[in-house]
């Protein structure tokens, strides 16, 4: 008898699901699995298990990346100062207008598929590969190339994922990725031309 009255209240706990209906934990980044209010019609739509588990993988990394990508270009688009300043104060923003529908896009993707997008900055800083300076830079060299090398990895990790997700049945995914590596190809591109000035030296 006492063995039962001591297993019913942790049952009523489940670590997926608070008792107000709130996801917690690995829950919040697979909602088709929450039995909350008006969730009924959530679900993976033609992914398995299997393959929503890849697919939101890459969703939730590549919308952290380009949140800190965003605020990156942000926080140089801030600092820069000397002969580059208007040059670069205003294609760091023009790069942005590029870049920040990506972040809408991917997460709506994530959660058409049945995920739950993380939010929250220390997750977005656990999941990113591009790390937001908490240093001033005003450098102009050092800023571009600092870009253009998070550009690359980024490039490259959209270009691998494209084909990670179509391996795992979505070309939909697929398809955003491949878009948004030939952007960030673009941006690359452009900005080492403006490292070729040799007034940058």
């Amino acid at each position: 008898m006492t063995k039962k009255s001591k297993a019913a209240p942790k049952k009523a706990s489940d670590p997926e699901k608070k008792a107000s209906g709130k996801a917690t934990g690995a829950a919040k980044a697979d909602a088709a699995h929450l039995s909350t209010t008006n969730n009924a019609l959530v679900d993976h739509a033609y992914l398995s298990e299997s393959e929503f588990g890849t697919v939101a993988e890459t969703l939730q990394r590549n919308l952290a990346t380009t949140i800190s990508l965003y605020l990156k270009f942000k926080k140089y688009h801030w600092d820069i100062r000397g002969r580059f300043f208007r040059d670069l104060h205003l294609a760091y923003d023009e790069f942005i207008d590029e870049i920040f529908p990506g972040i809408d896009e991917q997460a709506e993707r994530l959660v058409a598929l049945g995920g739950s997008p993380i939010a929250a900055p220390s997750d977005i800083e656990r999941f990113s590969i591009v790390k937001v300076p908490t240093e001033t830079v005003r450098d102009a060299r050092t800023q571009v190339a600092d870009l253009v090398a998070d550009l690359t990895r980024v490039g490259r990790g959209y270009r691998d994922d494209s084909q990670t997700v179509d391996d795992a049945n979505d070309p939909a995914t697929a398809d955003l990725y491949n878009g948004y590596a030939a952007t960030i190809d673009k941006i690359r591109w452009m900005l080492q031309a403006i490292m070729d000035d040799d007034r940058m030296n």
